[in-house]
């Protein structure tokens, strides 16, 4: 076998072994959840204000404030940087 065979090979083991909850050096990141509404509370702006803002639909915002939903990905990066600083973020929207 070869050397990129036996790696990969190894690497699915290790991950089904991981799945059966066995001990393995796998590590997960899991981002933390972010509480939308507190944040979108913390700027003041109303859902429409917020989303018009943020360039995020109102649909989705009502979603993810009901709990019905959790922003991933990119919409997570940047409500999380809107909580830390969300007059920063304006200022680089408005150019």
């Amino acid at each position: 076998m070869s050397k990129a065979f036996e790696e990969i090979y190894a690497g699915l083991n290790e991950a089904m072994n991981h799945a059966k909850g066995e001990q393995t050096k796998i590590i997960e990141h899991t981002p933390k959840s972010v509480n939308v509404k507190a944040i979108r509370v913390k700027t003041g702006m109303s859902q429409q204000r917020f989303c018009a803002t943020f360039g995020i639909s109102l649909e989705r915002l009502r979603h993810w404030e009901r709990g019905l939903r959790t922003p991933r990905g990119t919409a997570l990066v940047l409500l999380k940087v809107v909580d830390k600083n969300p007059s920063a973020v304006i200022e680089a929207i408005a150019g």
